[in-house]
């Protein structure tokens, strides 16, 4: 298989003593694209600087999660201005609203979330979106932006078939990670994943978060990485109903075109 990982947390701590070897595993699966997630001001930088060091390998995204909310002021958005124009930055984001832990007063998170908005208004980058547990304020704000942004993905997507939905009726482009395969948390999945279409289905770990339930043998650290893309892939195969080469090429074929990658 020749994968996309389009969302990797790869400046995360626990990846600073053995981040080598966790590229070489993950090649040798199969995921020979991986795009390193930015979100924070200090975590885009950090996400530029690995895309650097690893030129063809990885890419990165600059954005504020709103878990950070605070951080997006003036200057925060002046400081993601200047990296959404490095060349190895191929989306904005993370961005997006989460009132499942607000970690973040919600009006905070709307306004972090405008902002943002408002700058990729003007870059017309591809967006990589965060929501939880906030779709319909979620879906308001980008109303607002209706025909002023670039192609828009809603990572790690957790909701239900109706929000899907909403997002497939806009055009947009929905990520798949290992929440599929929680028995407990994402079985409705299963049942639609099948009715999304390729051209719009991409696929991601999240990693170290969501490691995949379903892995055998289960590692004993819990760490997900990158290298569980195929396993995600398989699983995503089987519930859509086709062969696994046919689910690993069409997602590899929207991403690269989605974030125009070589």
């Amino acid at each position: 298989m020749d994968l996309i990982d389009i969302g990797a947390n790869l400046g995360h701590e626990s990846f600073d003593h053995d981040l080598d070897a966790v590229l070489a595993r993950a090649r040798a699966a199969g995921v020979n694209r991986l795009v390193v997630t930015g979100a924070s001001r200090a975590g885009s930088v950090r996400a530029l600087e690995l895309a650097r060091a690893h030129p063809g390998l990885l890419w990165a995204t600059a954005g504020i999660h709103p878990h950070h909310a605070v951080e997006c002021t003036a200057e925060g958005i002046a400081e993601l201005r200047a990296l959404q124009a490095e060349p190895e930055v191929v989306a904005a984001g993370e961005c997006g609203l989460d009132y499942h832990r607000d970690f973040s007063p919600r009006p905070a998170q709307r306004s972090a979330f405008e902002r943002q908005l408002e700058l990729a208004a003007e870059t017309k980058l591809p967006l990589f979106l965060h929501q939880r547990d906030a779709h319909g304020d979620f879906m308001g704000i980008m109303k607002e932006f209706e025909g002023k942004l670039g192609p828009v993905v809603v990572h790690c997507f957790t909701g239900t078939r109706a929000e899907c939905f909403d997002y497939l009726d806009q055009d947009w482009h929905v990520g798949i990670t290992g929440w599929l395969c929680d028995e407990r948390r994402g079985r409705h999945l299963r049942e639609f994943v099948k009715d999304i279409p390729a051209h719009r289905l991409m696929v991601e770990t999240d990693a170290p978060y969501l490691l995949p339930r379903t892995v055998r043998p289960m590692p004993s650290h819990r760490r997900n990485e990158p290298m569980y893309l195929a396993h995600i892939v398989e699983e995503l195969a089987r519930d859509r109903g086709e062969a696994v080469e046919a689910t690993a090429a069409a997602t590899t074929a929207t991403a690269a075109a989605f974030f125009r990658l070589a």
